[in-house]
């Protein structure tokens, strides 16, 4: 194997472990349930949970394009260097 095949690798395997991390991180959606429990939110709590989820957010996007075009491009560089895809 070439070195470009591992390096394809390493960055893959990076990508993904970063998008798991960053789903993990994410806060679940569950709205109206502090008014069950009788939470009370301030107004910079509000504000500071929606930046940080805007974040998470928008780096969990990134990460999963990079995560597909670099899996995309795995096999699209193993097609035309055998010939055919992985058997």
């Amino acid at each position: 194997m070439a070195w470009y095949f591992y390096l394809i690798g390493a960055v893959t395997l990076i990508a993904a472990i970063a998008l798991v991390i960053v789903v993990i991180l994410q806060e679940g959606n569950s709205k109206g349930v502090g008014v069950v429990s009788g939470g009370a939110d301030t107004f910079f709590s509000k504000n500071k949970a929606r930046s940080i989820d805007a974040f998470l957010s928008r780096w969990t996007k990134y990460f999963a394009i990079a995560f597909f075009v670099l899996v995309l491009a795995m096999n699209i560089i193993a097609y035309f260097t055998t010939g055919s895809t992985a058997n």
